[in-house]
């Protein structure tokens, strides 16, 4: 019995017919072409692992080329032997710590490292969990924040008091969500002018009695840079001075915190500030792990409200869980560990330089061709933005975004946020796998669209709605 019936269209059975190769019959050439499966609906019945493979392998071929993405910050590449691992471990389930203790203590040590690496006062008093990216690692330091400030307000919340977190409009997305599901009030300081991340006199000036916390981020995603973490601690000590508020802070590192203790080793921006009470990171950024994977530490157990944790015994001790997922593969862990000794120092400090002076190099090369200004340099972390200059007046950032996508490049367009929407720019992430071969490659795709694009008597019309902020 035929699977579909009727008409010409990519559903009709004439197509679905087609739609099977006949060499990926496992035997016979010619059988089996009606056993083509419809799309929106479980087959019937199975069919050879070497056809299911295949058809979905060919659908696939449509998506983008991962390494010529310049818009995530997500790892693209790693060893073949990581890959290995990852392959040995993907059965097996974080959450069975007790079943899997050996994956369950490759994670300790990983947050003893990073630890470490961010200048816990104590390391082996620090406390912290992986998580399946930077996104549930913040919800976790914002739950976290807050049940410590609804412990020291139990006379009056829940009640008239509703708690609120101060941070720059130029967040992850997902600080809007930590609001919006814990119900917080988000107070957002605003871009001014050439200012683009968390001013620390803004972000005191909003801090009263209801706030739960603070938010800086170490490398934004609009522009690459770092907002000034121990000026925002150091506002935030003069409010205490005045006022009497004890305001902590959390440190969104999803990306400079896997940056800056290999580059920037003279900034201060971790643990050693003790206003910092918790760092997250992303393993699957420039943790330089296939994603998905992050990182949440704590200071100390005084940090993390004892209510929030969860204990698993395992091999007579106690190892605390504290995460929204449950089941997921321990395959992300086992390759950041895999990682850390692969790399170690030196080792994450020449790819992280690596990636700085490709994207600087890069910066300059296309701020020479005159048709750009840039907003940032790459020198931070390796990202930048830059928008037309000035005097151009026939194309806009829009339709440089586009003209690259057609060679295969995928770099975003979008404008940034309140106060300054005036402004749209390009971004560009370099990450590691991002070579000055491929940038070279991309300087001249690059030159090969803009006579067309000089050639324009105006910016091509494009939907308003889709200039649109990215939030990777």
């Amino acid at each position: 019995m035929a699977l579909h019936r009727g008409g010409t269209g990519p559903d009709s059975q004439q197509h679905r017919r087609l739609a099977l190769n006949p060499f990926y019959g496992a035997a016979d050439p010619v059988g089996g072409m009606e056993a083509v499966p419809p799309r929106h609906r479980l087959p019937d019945g199975p069919m050879a692992p070497a056809t299911a493979y295949q058809l979905v392998h060919d659908e696939l071929m449509l998506d983008g080329n991962s390494r010529l993405n310049l818009a995530t910050f997500v790892t693209t590449w790693m060893e073949p032997q990581a890959g290995v691992l990852m392959g040995e471990c993907r059965d097996k389930n974080m959450i069975d710590k007790d079943e899997y203790p050996r994956t369950a203590e490759l994670e300790r040590r990983c947050v003893a490292m990073l630890a470490d690496l961010w200048n816990a006062p104590d390391p082996t008093a620090a406390v912290g969990c992986s998580t399946t990216g930077s996104s549930e690692a913040c919800m976790l330091a914002g739950m976290a924040l807050k049940r410590r400030w609804a412990m020291k307000n139990g006379d009056r919340y829940p009640g008239r008091a509703r708690p609120n977190l101060v941070m720059g409009v130029n967040v992850q997305v997902c600080w809007e969500k930590f609001c919006n599901f814990w119900e917080v009030e988000a107070r957002q300081v605003p871009m001014d002018g050439d200012r683009f991340h968390l001013d620390p006199q803004a972000a005191a000036a909003l801090c009263d009695e209801n706030t739960i916390g603070v938010v800086a981020v170490l490398g934004s995603t609009f522009d690459g840079s770092y907002e000034p973490v121990a000026e925002i601690c150091a506002a935030l000590d003069d409010l205490q001075e005045r006022t009497g508020l004890d305001v902590p802070v959390h440190v969104d590192g999803a990306s400079g915190a896997m940056v800056a203790p290999f580059l920037d080793e003279d900034l201060v921006w971790d643990f050693r500030l003790p206003r910092v009470a918790s760092v997250n990171t992303s393993g699957h950024k420039y943790g330089l792990v296939y994603p998905g994977v992050g990182w949440a530490l704590w200071r100390s157990s005084a940090e993390l409200p004892e209510e929030l944790v969860f204990r698993v015994n395992y091999l007579g001790g106690d190892m605390p869980a504290f995460a929204l997922n449950f089941s997921r593969p321990g395959a992300q862990v086992a390759a950041q560990y895999y990682t850390f000794l692969r790399l170690g120092r030196d080792g994450y400090r020449a790819v992280q330089q690596a990636s700085r002076d490709v994207a600087r190099g890069l910066a300059e090369r296309i701020e020479a061709t005159g048709d750009f200004r840039l907003l940032s340099r790459g020198d931070q972390l390796p990202v930048f933005a830059f928008t037309t200059a000035p005097e151009v007046r026939n194309f806009d950032v829009f339709d440089v975004s586009r003209r690259l996508r057609e060679r295969g490049w995928l770099v975003p367009a979008y404008t940034f946020p309140e106060n300054r929407q005036d402004l749209a720019v390009l971004r560009i992430v370099c990450r590691n796998g991002f070579s000055a071969d491929l940038a070279q490659l991309l300087v001249e795709s690059l030159e090969h669209v803009l006579p067309g694009l000089r050639a324009q008597r105006q910016p091509t019309t494009r939907d308003p709605a889709a200039a649109t902020s990215f939030h990777h």
